[in-house]
């Protein structure tokens, strides 16, 4: 996957920091209308909103269009209570990724919205985006550069928009499912961009050691609904599949199949593969066992999970590894399943140590 030039990035984030200053100077950007309104937002960086703002000054949902990715597409974003009463102070930002296949409108964890020292924001990562851009971008889907509409397109459009600290010290990126893999993946491309990520379930071995996963991946490429049906996040209804149209299984990271090298590029953005790349930034895993049910997508993640452990220990990285098994000890909605009850639980547990190494 081709990297972004050093130059490249300096320009863009010499754009950005010339922009916040520009804002902190007239006012600060982003002040709420009135009190029951979003706070307006300047079009910028290849986003253009469409429709109108949905929620409240603090936690509200835009739409926007981009070339990168077609169709329209929410973004979530959660504000301290206290933003506006502080029109000098600015804030750390976590970038939380939902997984497949979800929408920004249905992350209703209600640990989100709990921290008073970070702005949190969710952009739309598709039915089955992946957060990658894809091989292919000329199947009937149309533009799929989900990586670059994420980190080239929403974090500068929020840094120039809100009263971000736009640094990597002040920036977290974390997802549940199919955006566990993206935070991960993310991290490894970008690790100038983000010092936490974190994986909530997350398909995080690509490998052909959990060739069970990424054929998960395939399925939600090709609309194999009998597969999709027991390892999606979210629901799944055969008569109206959210992964319609299906494509060609190598649209995404081309060939999947492990023959004659075939399949290098899975190899290349397998987050287990690639642990080196988040030396220095903090990692956090969640992750289940599914009741050790077969069936249950979290018994296979669990094993994903641990390899990634297996990855960090022989570099000698530091981390923070929770496997809550059934689910028992870790909160009253976990059944050590693949789901929401899981999840409030690990944000309860991580979005306090984000804050503390924010803070730090």
């Amino acid at each position: 996957m081709a990297r972004t030039s050093n130059r490249r990035r300096l320009t863009v984030t010499g754009l950005v920091t010339a922009v916040a200053l520009a804002l902190a100077l007239s006012g600060g950007p982003a002040q709420a209308a009135d009190d029951a309104a979003p706070p307006p937002l300047t079009n910028g960086f290849g986003l253009t909103q469409v429709d109108t703002a949905v929620g409240g000054p603090v936690n509200f949902t835009i739409t926007v269009t981009t070339p990168e990715v077609t169709g329209r597409h929410h973004i979530k974003i959660i504000l301290p209570s206290g933003y506006y009463d502080e029109p000098n102070r600015r804030y750390p930002v976590l970038y939380f990724l939902h997984g497949s296949p979800d929408d920004p409108v249905r992350q209703n964890y209600p640990a989100l919205t709990m921290s008073h020292s970070m702005i949190t924001v969710i952009p739309d990562g598709g039915a089955r985006g992946w957060y990658a851009n894809w091989l292919n971008q000329k199947t009937r889907l149309g533009a799929q550069n989900w990586e670059n509409f994420h980190l080239k397109q929403v974090i500068p459009f929020i840094d120039a928009n809100l009263r971000t600290i736009p640094t990597k010290k002040a920036r977290a990126v974390a997802g549940v499912s199919m955006g566990g893999f993206g935070a991960l993946h993310y991290a490894q491309v970008r690790p100038d961009l983000f010092s936490q990520t974190a994986s909530l379930s997350g398909d995080i071995d690509l490998s052909v050691r959990s060739m069970d996963l990424r054929l998960a991946v395939v399925a939600s490429v090709t609309d194999a609904l009998g597969a999709i049906c027991g390892s999606s996040s979210g629901a799944c209804d055969p008569e109206n599949s959210p992964y319609k149209p299906g494509v060609d299984s190598d649209a995404l990271f081309g060939s999947p199949y492990p023959v004659f090298n075939a399949d290098r590029r899975w190899n290349e953005v397998d987050p287990a593969a690639h642990m080196d790349k988040l030396a220095g930034i903090g990692v956090s895993i969640y992750v289940g066992n599914g009741g050790g049910v077969p069936t249950e997508p979290e018994f296979w993640l669990e094993g994903a999970a641990q390899h990634v452990k297996d990855s960090m220990d022989a570099l000698g990285m530091p981390y923070h590894y929770v496997d809550y098994g059934d689910g028992s000890t870790w909160g009253t909605q976990c059944d050590g399943g693949h789901n929401g009850g899981c999840w409030e639980q690990d944000l309860r547990d991580l979005i306090p140590r984000l804050e503390r190494a924010f803070a730090s």
